[in-house]
């Protein structure tokens, strides 16, 4: 256990605010940290960890044996593959503000997961590799942080390796993501020309190669910058970082927080520089807890009464214990251990009496949290994703999303004799979100649907691993899956009895309409114009389906 998740645990925000004083939720920072594949984001994770105290030593990613497994990166197929899989929650403190870091795969093929955690945040830091620029996942995940309007700050990584030239990565931003950009941190050289990172805002240099930085009170002007950088480099990286400042928009906090402005910070997360930067924009600038929508409308994070959903399920993070832990974002009140909440879909009240932070897989008792914290509730199956708990009040926190399936793949399972274990693996990771498990109306064969093929790989591995049952996956004649409804439940009643080898049910028992193609799915639609077929859908609680 670290010292620090134990220092997390035991703190104590409860006593009443003093006038001027900040409210405990003021103090809260949830953020996530998005990019491509390979773009450094684990690494920054590592080093955010690091920079906050969570950890006395990051677990470079590059290093061999136990020093690679990144402390986000906890699963055998991570540690294995180098990359992330799922979303993890580290919580940490520094200097008074209270830091919730999710972690997210950057892999295009875990982007459901990914969405579904970022509801559960207030910003984001979107990672960009320095040689590469903007990459197709790293513009898909921004939208999804656009359509919630999701504040963002732009870590450009690795630019103490050659790359692109900054002002180009500046004007893909402006142009690919129609965000003005702000430059905040510029790094003075590339490659082996690399000297460090100056703050444009601070007017401090990081000195490449040490620990070392120095303030200049005169600025880019200041004579001991010049002769600390040489005449040379120094000619070259006035002239750029002028230009930075007289070329692009200056700061604008409320730009920001409105989502139209992104504070850019150029830096090396593996050699850590300006990290430390980063974590302090976070702390002065991110913004609080904001209001979350319901379907009562927004619950703002100054309400009394305790209020959370469900963004994430997590099986097996301790495979000796075969533990099931719902993530939960709180948005309103002041919880404490031991308080009985209601469980809005089952109308039932849940006694909440091992509440847990994390880092990565490590875990802590805590005694408390407020709007904005992430908290582990270890629970045996009675939580799901979207579920919605409250302090006696009666609606449901909405925008948790579930898409379709890309790819359908029938389960075959190598021992008949391990059936039981197999159910009980997709039935825990199909509630955790990785994969949509259906059930054909005729048959008994599990038809499992992921966003991409490398779930498949996951999946197999994990059921593997933490189950003990070997399945593999063969073609199925569907390609495409759609939830249907409809206003006339005879109608809809209807189609399933005339399509019964076309229509499954998901693990909410929601019925799912399964055809081979596209102009398949055009032809049904058009005679069957009083049945919608939804792409996406929102997760409501089990009793809101409409069957």
């Amino acid at each position: 256990m670290s010292t620090l998740a134990s220092d997390a645990a035991t703190r104590s925000d409860a006593a009443p605010a003093r006038p001027g004083a900040r409210r405990p939720y003021e103090t809260r920072r949830t953020f996530a940290i998005i990019s491509h594949p390979d773009a450094g984001k684990t690494t920054l994770t590592e080093k955010l960890l690091l920079s906050g105290g969570a950890i006395e030593m990051a677990g470079a990613v590059r290093s061999k044996g136990n020093g690679r497994r990144a402390k986000s990166d906890w699963m055998e197929i991570e540690k294995n593959r180098g990359i992330s899989v799922t979303s993890s929650v580290m919580t940490f403190e520094k200097e008074g503000i209270n830091f919730n870091l999710l972690d997210t795969p950057g892999h295009s093929d875990f982007s459901e997961d990914t969405y579904r955690t970022l509801t559960a945040v207030d910003s984001a830091i979107m990672v960009i590799d320095a040689a590469k620029g903007i990459e197709a996942q790293t513009k898909k995940l921004f939208e999804i942080c656009r359509l919630r309007d999701i504040p963002i700050i732009t870590f450009v990584n690795k630019v103490d390796r050659e790359g692109r030239d900054p002002f180009e990565i500046l004007d893909e931003i402006e142009a690919e993501l129609a965000l003005t950009v702000a430059p905040m941190v510029w790094p003075v050289g590339q490659g082996g020309l690399f000297k460090g990172c100056y703050d444009l805002a601070k007017n401090d240099f990081l000195f490449a190669g040490s620990d070392r930085t120095q303030h200049y009170a005169g600025g880019l002007d200041d004579p001991a910058l010049r002769a600390a950088l040489g005449e040379s480099a120094y000619a070259g990286f006035r002239d750029a970082a002028e230009l930075a400042q007289e070329g692009y928009a200056a700061f604008d906090p409320e730009a920001y927080r409105q989502g139209h402005l992104t504070p850019v910070i150029f830096g090396s997360a593996l050699q850590n520089f300006a990290v430390d930067r980063l974590m302090d924009f976070i702390a002065e600038h991110a913004p609080e807890p904001r209001p979350q929508p319901s379907d009562r409308g927004p619950v703002d994070p100054s309400e009394e009464k305790v209020s959370g959903f469900v963004f994430k399920v997590q099986a097996n993070m301790d495979p000796k214990h075969r533990d099931r832990v719902a993530f939960v974002r709180f948005c309103s009140g002041h919880f404490k251990r031991g308080m009985k909440l209601d469980h809005v879909r089952s109308g039932k009240p849940i006694a909440v009496s091992n509440p847990i932070y994390f880092v990565a897989q490590e875990r802590a008792l805590t005694e408390e949290a407020h709007a904005g914290d992430v908290i582990g509730i270890p629970n045996h199956g009675t939580l799901q994703v979207g579920d919605t708990l409250t302090e006696g009040e009666s609606f449901r926190f909405t925008g948790l999303p579930a898409f379709a399936p890309e790819v359908l793949r029938r389960v075959r399972l190598a021992d008949t004799m391990k059936m039981k274990q197999m159910r009980r693996g997709l039935e825990d990771l199909a509630q955790e979100g990785l994969v949509q498990v259906f059930r054909p109306t005729i048959g008994s064969d599990f038809i499992v649907g992921v966003v991409g093929p490398l779930q498949l790989d996951v999946l197999a591995a994990r059921i593997a691993g933490e189950y003990k049952a070997e399945v593999s996956f063969e073609p199925v004649q569907y390609n495409v899956a759609r939830w249907i409804r409809s206003n006339d439940e005879r109608a809809l009643k209807e189609f399933v009895r005339e399509n019964t080898l076309n229509v499954v049910r998901d693990r909410d028992d929601w019925p799912v309409y399964l055809c081979k193609d596209e102009w398949d799915l055009r032809y049904i639609m058009s005679r069957n114009k009083d049945i919608a077929f939804d792409a996406t859908r929102e997760i409501v609680q089990q009793g809101d389906a409409g069957k």
